[in-house]
């Protein structure tokens, strides 16, 4: 079977369409430049030598037109006279004729090289019909003599016709067109050669160019870690150039693919350990909710049981306080989330020295065994736009913080500073300091001091989520939060923004350090 195809109507073959290079195509240019150029200047140089030459030949057969007129007046001879051209100063190859009353040429001669005269023949004589007696010049080529200039004067005198031959011209434009073509032969040569390395060097900057494109179109960029890519050397980057212009161009695109790339890596290094977080995170918050539901059940078991090892109202007690904890636990937990979300928290103007203030005297309350200190340094009103109730959580967070992790006898010291610029509460204790380990994750979510999980009840350790409230807290408010630690002291810094309209107190109504 013969199977015929078809062509749809409308398309066809793609044919290959073979480029040149960039070099290729400039020299062609150049070259095909310069041979215009040296044709219109040749061309030029040729027909004004020429017309040069023409108009000094015409003068010449004008002056012996009109020397041969001037012989004739002074001959008697007979209307075939031509016996002037015998007479000293005509040239070789001059030509005379007469005329009849009917403007026909009755005798015509021509001065030979010996200097004698020779007649022209009829066909000879025939080249020169049709001249008239009126001083214009003609062109006129005379068979087996060559091309001539000839004029014909008549008026108040004998009429005559007088000619001078163009070998001479014609020769001189012949070796003038040779001498030129040589010389542009020569000089399109030269300067093709000098294009050409002229040209290749140019362009190696650009060769450089297409070359660290190649090797970095070659870089795994798809995967792997983000590695320095080849730049193009800064002697190619030179903006006068254009070769240094796309250089310039090429290094900008690669810094902004590193940068791309950089940037993609580091999202996803922040995805893993955002996920490594969650993990983790899911996995503290179960056993931190385990820890007192598997109290809760087992008192709650041994009560069942009716067993007399342990008395009901111990056992409702510790219920009571692993139940307090777990709710504690839960309601931070629900809090971070709110504030992960990004939901409004209220806001009215709140006080930052009174509510400091306020969580000193309920810390010394809590830890009478540690020496609580008190400092407000006002030069405007430590005012805030916020959330009282959860900024009086930061404070007491802070300084649940330092009662906590630090031994009996500890100085901490809560201050207040107000500025048109910033609030800012600082808490600084003498205690051992925080392990250097921990100070880059102790904002982050079940960072404990301890490695162990257990807790005895809600009042011993903490469950590592009170730094993280903080620092939830302070960027929910627009402010910022910072620790520095070291043996001897551990100092907590928080910036908040100033409520608008915080006028400058009295000086005399400033209130001095306090001590509790």
């Amino acid at each position: 079977m013969n199977l015929r195809r078809n062509r749809l109507p409308g398309r066809s073959r793609p044919t290959a369409r073979v480029g040149r290079s960039l070099r290729t195509r400039l020299l062609l240019f150049i070259s095909a430049t310069l041979v215009a150029v040296c044709a219109a200047m040749a061309l030029t140089t040729v027909f004004a030598q020429r017309s040069y030459l023409l108009g000094n030949l015409d003068q010449r057969v004008t002056d012996a037109a009109e020397r041969s007129q001037g012989g004739l007046q002074r001959r008697s001879g007979d209307d075939t006279d031509l016996g002037f051209l015998n007479e000293r100063g005509q040239a070789v190859g001059t030509l005379a004729a007469r005329f009849d009353e009917d403007g026909g040429i009755l005798a015509a001669e021509v001065v030979t090289h010996d200097g004698g005269r020779q007649t022209l023949t009829a066909v000879q004589r025939a080249a020169l019909d049709g001249i008239t007696t009126d001083g214009s010049l003609h062109t006129r080529t005379v068979p087996g003599l060559g091309s001539y200039r000839v004029t014909a004067l008549g008026g108040d005198g004998v009429p005559v016709l007088t000619g001078l031959p163009m070998g001479d011209v014609q020769d001189m434009i012949g070796r003038l067109v040779a001498v030129e073509g040589v010389v542009a032969a020569v000089g399109l040569t030269a300067a093709g050669c000098v294009c050409a390395v002229v040209i290749r060097r140019q362009l190696r900057p650009l060769g450089r160019v297409a070359a660290t494109a190649v090797e970095v179109s070659r870089s795994p960029l798809g995967h792997g870690e983000v590695t320095a890519l080849t730049r193009v050397p800064e002697r190619d980057t030179d903006p006068g150039s254009e070769a240094g212009q796309v250089g310039a161009a090429l290094n900008r695109m690669i810094d902004h693919v590193e940068s791309s790339l950089a940037e993609r890596q580091r999202g996803e290094e922040e995805m893993r350990r955002s996920e490594e977080r969650m993990r983790r995170f899911l996995a503290d918050a179960s056993h931190e909710l385990r820890t007192p539901l598997a109290s809760i059940a087992g008192y709650a078991e041994l009560m069942n049981r009716g067993t007399e090892r342990i008395e009901p109202t111990l056992a409702w007690r510790r219920v009571s306080a692993e139940s307090a904890r777990m709710t504690g636990l839960v309601e931070d937990l629900l809090l971070l989330a709110r504030l992960d979300e990004g939901r409004p928290l209220h806001a009215a103007e709140v006080d930052l020295a009174a509510l400091v203030a306020e969580a000193v005297w309920d810390a010394r309350a809590a830890g009478d065994t540690h020496n609580w200190q008190l400092a407000l340094l006002l030069d405007t009103p430590a005012l805030v736009v916020g959330d009282e109730a959860r900024l009086h959580q930061v404070v007491a967070n802070l300084l649940a913080n330092a009662r906590v992790h630090t031994p009996v006898g500890t100085t901490v010291i809560a201050s207040v500073e107000a500025t048109e610029a910033a609030c800012v509460i600082r808490v600084r204790d003498d205690g051992p300091g925080i392990p250097q380990h921990l100070l880059p994750s102790v904002f982050e979510r079940f960072t404990r001091g301890d490695v162990s999980r257990a807790r005895g009840g809600p009042t011993e350790g903490g469950s590592g989520l009170g730094l993280a409230i903080v620092e939830a807290v302070t960027v929910a408010h627009g402010g910022r939060i910072h620790v520095e630690s070291a043996p001897g002291r551990t100092e907590f810094t928080l910036e908040l923004p100033p409520a608008e309209g915080a006028r400058t107190p009295d000086p005399a109504t400033t209130p001095a350090p306090a001590s509790a």
